[in-house]
């Protein structure tokens, strides 16, 4: 069967996935973009945008391996956009443009329906109202054998890890310090569900830290 994983996601070194005051303009937060600073520099990042170069490294290897092997993605609304209560419209098609970064199925957590959208490079955003044990049973069954990606944002990272479902999870931990916001882990006993550290190695930018769960 497929895994549910979590990758390369930046925390704060005090915990905390996102920033305080999140809206239009902030999207991750104040201060939240201090997180991403170990991706923005790589290859990975870079052709994600269209552009050329960016550097390799232990960063880039961490990126990179982040899109192997995976089949579909889940996200929670926010980081689909800033759009609460129900769509207005069907304007609104996400952060990155015609050309989101998933390339396959996508699925949105969310409480109010929306005809799925495709977009260009082969993503296609499903809009997914049962709770997240639906969105899982659909993205297994599209990813087809392939592993399933959890994108966040932290909440959804949080409503997956309290009901046992994560397998893997990269932790990319920054050195920012951040005070608010949103704690990715608080109050989750990740030793009790049984997941051990199995790789870690540092950076200037980030300390890269992979836990599993016992099998």
């Amino acid at each position: 069967m497929s895994k549910l994983k979590v990758l390369a996601f930046s925390l704060s070194l005090d915990g905390f996935g996102a920033g305080p005051d999140q809206s239009l303009d902030n999207p991750l937060g104040v201060g939240g973009g201090q997180l991403h600073q170990w991706f923005r520099h790589t290859r990975s990042f870079q052709a994600m945008l269209g552009n050329q170069g960016g550097s390799d490294g232990v960063d880039e290897g961490y990126a990179a391996r982040s899109f192997d092997n995976i089949g579909a993605w889940i996200l929670g609304r926010n980081m689909f956009g800033p759009v609460r209560g129900p769509w207005p419209d069907e304007s609104w098609r996400g952060w990155w443009g015609e050309n989101p970064p998933y390339h396959v199925p996508t699925f949105v957590l969310t409480h109010h329906a929306r005809e799925p959208l495709v977009m260009e490079g082969g993503t296609v955003f499903h809009f997914v109202t049962g709770g997240i044990h639906e969105a899982l049973d659909r993205a297994r069954e599209a990813a087809a054998g392939r592993d399933v990606r959890v994108g966040g944002g932290v909440q959804t990272i949080r409503q997956y890890l309290q009901a046992g479902l994560v397998d893997e999870m990269h932790l990319a931990l920054s050195s920012a310090v951040l005070g608010r916001g949103e704690s990715l882990l608080a109050g989750i006993d990740l030793a009790q569900m049984g997941f051990r550290v199995v790789e870690q190695q540092g950076t200037e930018h980030a300390l890269h830290v992979v836990l599993k769960k016992a099998t």
